[in-house]
């Protein structure tokens, strides 16, 4: 056979029948063949657009794949309108708004093929009648989608491979209902699977999506898919998105390295998983939005975060359904919030976690049934009015505390245990209410049960035992105790409760204490007291994330500390005092006495100048030496140390302080806890309490206080102690233009951008003439303006069709903002 002919060879019902012929072109040979017969292809370039009408079998020579390249100008190179058998062929594209290869209509079988193309679509179904079954085929399109199937068109694709495509790589939609299986997907941007309209579905079986820029999987508009053992990781969105009542059903899926939320759905859309693996999110695991939108897990795993969101983060009147789960290492388990919203969860784990294990808010209902809770800093925390649930043969170990319930929420808690908290059991204040029956708490480091500011509790046959500081802390008025029992050896005072007839009857046993507030009782961690900002970061500043210090030398640490741009003085202030220290241990080692160093500190300047980076570093530092035991950093301000009433002020700061312990507890503008028309404020009570503290316990935490130079020259004097205890001021200068444009540079090498020619000319004339009002954020300035320079940058390059390596990492003067 000759160099680009074509043998078709007809078919026939007995073998002297058959007869075959040559042709010139692909063209001729298809009309002269007709059902049943085979065109061979010799190898060569085709430049024709093919259209097959009759189930006859088109391939190219067997093991050569690629060798026959089906590459017209324009339009599309290959339609099928019949059950024909297409195999090992190459097919190129070059038209924007055609698909390279093209089925209309029928079932034929499509094997080996290798679609490269800069097409609207390297493959596309379309039409009701349309049903290939699509093998081992290759799709790179880097100007479209990768395949598509729409208008009714169907199919299967088995063991096929998307490898780039400029849009999504796999496309359902008009009612499109297509199935694959063991496929991969990857290098797309948009979405790597996209579902979406009325009647549009997908089945999914042992496919992989992966390093999409984009989204995962992309569910939406009343569309409905099924994934099975499929597997969703390295994108740079969000991992599985539905959207306006998409379905879908996840079974053995494995959704993990995903930078934003692993699944998030919206609009009335419902989630189904079973035997699914979400781990290593950036933000929520599952981010469940408005009302309708539902979910329900069965043994299920969610695990590693990665960010500083809860795992599980359902609001604006969602809900979901979790059953058998775990959900373990993760900054805060599950947040639910808004009136409305609801999650059920029944014999599941939540473990490891750094915050709150179980938060509700906002009017939000939670039902709890068989579930353990063990390593959080709080098990469960009802944090406002309308808040409540049931929580129901519930185990809560090693916390912080137990459960706390604040400011009107009124849960029910039925023959649930708290073992071993380091703080309560179960507190309650603020206003909180809740009803405890048949609840115990054993081997608490404070308090069985601690009710203050005379919340009305309700506690029935409940019982405590091996509570260091006793079973049970009332306030004066407010809860009720009935038939309550404790083991607690120490003395004990009766119940002076007017409305707890029951406490009284039952205080001499159970060890029932009140106190009034002015005794000041002993609260929750300063971490859970934190008021809960929306998809809030967790508390601890350090660097690990879990309250430790990194364990990195002293050298390390001011290495990184010199690293920082600017700061000439700042550096000199830290080496001094950290060579004060050193030399110090030195001569206590050689039994000299040791100059005293006051460690607390005052950092004065204004915003953006690193004033918390290097208070960060400076525990690190201490901690380094010795010092410190741990060397974290717990940074406050004026909402988080002063309470809304007579004496929580003091116990809000007695908190922080102790969070503190073996670090540095840093209060950025602290001038605010003194105002200048402060009148009754209860700012100063917080300043009082903090300076017997330090005084108290000299060498358990570093005070650092922050702010404006002259704001903080006031606050000094607002109490005789205060100027004694801070005896060093470090002056924070704002950058110079020069300081900015190095800390532009150190961005971009960062992020793997370059500066164009003038670029670093142009930033330094920009941050010469950029006002230095009192809204100039320094640093914070520098990063934003980089930010708005990627902003533009993109804005810029997404208009090029072909951008090259340079056009995707230079910034050019063009790229800065106006001032």
């Amino acid at each position: 056979m000759a160099q680009g002919t074509v043998q078709v060879t007809h078919g026939g019902t007995s073998r002297w029948r058959r007869r075959s012929g040559d042709y010139p072109t692909l063209t001729a040979a298809l009309a002269a063949a007709g059902d049943g017969d085979v065109l061979s292809i010799a190898p060569g370039t085709y430049r024709e657009n093919l259209v097959l009408r009759h189930a006859v079998t088109l391939r190219g020579p067997e093991g050569a794949m690629g060798s026959v390249r089906i590459a017209p100008l324009d339009g599309v190179a290959l339609t099928i309108r019949a059950s024909a058998v297409v195999q090992d062929l190459h097919l190129e594209g070059q038209d924007r708004t055609a698909p390279a290869l093209l089925v209309e209509d029928g079932s034929p079988e499509l094997t080996d093929l290798r679609v490269s193309t800069r097409s609207a679509a390297g493959i596309e179904v379309r039409g009701g009648g349309a049903r290939p079954l699509v093998r081992r085929c290759t799709v790179e399109n880097p100007a479209g989608v990768g395949i598509a199937v729409l208008d009714g068109g169907g199919g299967v694709f088995e063991e096929c491979e998307v490898v780039a495509a400029g849009q999504t790589g796999v496309s359902v939609r008009g009612g499109g209902r297509p199935r694959l299986e063991r496929c991969r997907i990857h290098h797309a941007t948009g979405a790597g699977i996209g579902v979406t309209g009325d009647g549009s579905g997908l089945e999914a079986l042992g496919c992989e999506v992966y390093e999409i820029k984009g989204a995962g999987v992309q569910i939406a508009a009343r569309a409905t898919a099924v994934l099975t053992d499929c597997s969703v990781h390295r994108t740079t969105a969000d991992g599985v998105t539905l959207d306006t009542d998409a379905v879908l059903t996840l079974a053995g899926c494995d959704i993990h390295d995903i930078p934003e939320n692993a699944v998030d759905l919206r609009s009335r859309s419902v989630l189904t998983l079973s035997r699914t693996t979400v781990r290593r999110f950036g933000r929520n695991g599952l981010s469940v939005w408005d009302p309708g939108t539902r979910v329900v897990a069965e043994s299920c795993e969610i695990h590693d975060s990665t960010g500083d969101y809860p795992a599980v983060w359902i609001s604006d009147g969602a809900s979901a359904s979790l059953d058998s789960c775990r959900v373990r290492d993760v900054p805060d388990a599950l947040f639910v919030l808004d009136r409305g919203s609801r999650a059920d969860v029944v014999d599941s784990d939540l473990s490891q976690v750094r915050n709150t294990a179980v938060s509700v808010s906002d009017g939000a209902t939670v039902q709890l049934d068989d579930c353990r809770i063990r390593e959080a800093a709080t098990g469960a925390w009802f944090r406002d009015h309308g808040s409540g649930g049931t929580l129901a043969n519930c185990t809560i170990d090693s916390v912080q505390t137990g459960v706390i319930v604040t400011k009107g929420a009124d849960p029910a808690l039925e023959r649930c245990t708290v073992s071993s908290p380091a703080e309560a059991g179960f507190y309650v204040s603020a206003g909180g209410r809740g009803t405890f029956t048949a609840c115990r708490v054993t081997g608490s480091s404070g308090f069985g049960f601690h009710v203050i500011d005379g919340c009305r509790t309700s506690l029935n046959r409940c019982h405590t035992e091996r509570c260091a500081r006793g079973g049970y802390e009332f306030a004066e008025d407010g809860p009720v105790a009935e038939e309550c029992t404790s083991d607690e050896s120490g003395p004990r005072l009766a119940a002076q409760s007017a409305s707890g007839a029951g406490a009284a009857a039952s205080g001499e046993r159970a060890g029932i204490r009140t106190v009034s507030a002015a005794q000041g009782p002993v609260g929750p961690s300063a971490a859970a007291r934190t008021a809960l900002p929306a998809q809030r970061p967790a508390d601890e500043a350090d660097p690990a994330g879990d309250g430790t210090a990194t364990g990195r030398g002293s050298v390390e640490v001011l290495g990184q500390l010199d690293a920082l741009v600017g700061l000439d003085s700042v550096k000199r202030e830290v080496r001094a005092l950290t060579d004060m220290i050193e030399v110090g241990r030195r001569r206590q080692r050689a039994g000299l006495k040791a100059a005293s160093v006051r460690r607390h500190l005052v950092f004065t300047g204004s915003p953006g100048t690193g004033k918390t980076t290097v208070a960060r570093l400076y525990g690190e530092i201490l901690a380094s030496l010795g010092v410190l035991e741990r060397g974290h950093l717990v940074e406050v301000s004026r909402v988080d140390l002063v309470g809304e009433h007579i004496g929580s002020t003091a116990i809000r700061t007695q908190e922080a302080f102790d969070r503190a312990r073996g670090g540095v507890l840093f209060i950025d503008e602290a001038y605010a806890l003194a105002p200048e028309d402060s009148g009754r404020d209860f700012g100063r009570e917080a300043i009082d309490t903090l300076v017997k503290l330090m005084e108290d316990h000299r060498e358990a935490v570093v005070v650092i206080v922050a702010g404006y130079t002259a704001e903080m020259d006031r606050f000094l004097t607002v109490n005789p102690g205060v100027a004694s205890r801070f005896s060093r001021t470090i002056t924070f200068g704002d950058y110079g233009p020069e300081e900015l444009l190095r800390i532009v540079e150190q961005q971009s090498e960062e992020h793997e951008y370059l500066l164009g020619e003038k670029t670093s000319e142009a930033l330094l004339a920009y941050f010469t003439d950029l006002p230095k009002g009192p809204a100039f954020g320094n640093g914070r300035t520098a990063r934003q303006t980089f930010e708005s320079m990627v902003e533009r940058h993109a804005g810029r390059v997404a208009q090029l069709s072909e951008p090259s390596t340079e056009d995707l990492t230079l910034l050019f003067p063009a790229d800065l903002p106006e001032l």
